[in-house]
């Protein structure tokens, strides 16, 4: 379900992103701009459309499992990238904020075929 990727190339369309609107109680999205020319950004990653934060604890099993390990794997410069990547694009920043998280927080960040950009978050503790 989930791959890895890396945080600059997933959030290279970020800057696209709107600030989030709030649906639910337990997801935050950001409406998606009216699609410009090409609806992938440059590079093959789809633009970024949404924003979805997620606490890791509202995964399964499997996927925690997942996020686990690639987390397990990062390097401290890949974590540093990603926390900069999320400081750096103000409406995923927003919405980790929203949900009472900062970068640091952020486990893993990924866009979907859709242009949905889930994050998954836990307590950095």
């Amino acid at each position: 379900m989930l791959a890895t990727a890396g945080a600059a190339f997933v959030l290279a369309g970020a800057a696209n992103a709107q600030a989030p609107s709030a649906q639910s109680p337990s997801t935050e999205r950001a409406p998606a701009p009216p699609p410009a020319s090409s609806p992938q950004a440059p590079g093959g990653t789809p633009a970024i459309k949404s924003v979805n934060v997620i606490e890791l604890d509202e995964l399964t099993e499997a996927t925690k499992t997942q996020v686990n390990e690639i987390v397990a794997k990062r390097t401290p410069d890949e974590s540093q990238r990603l926390q900069n990547a999320i400081e750096n694009a103000p409406a995923v920043k927003m919405a980790v904020e929203a949900k009472g998280f900062s970068a640091r927080d952020v486990l893993i960040a990924q866009v979907n075929d859709q242009g949905e950009l889930i994050v998954v978050t836990r307590r950095a503790g």
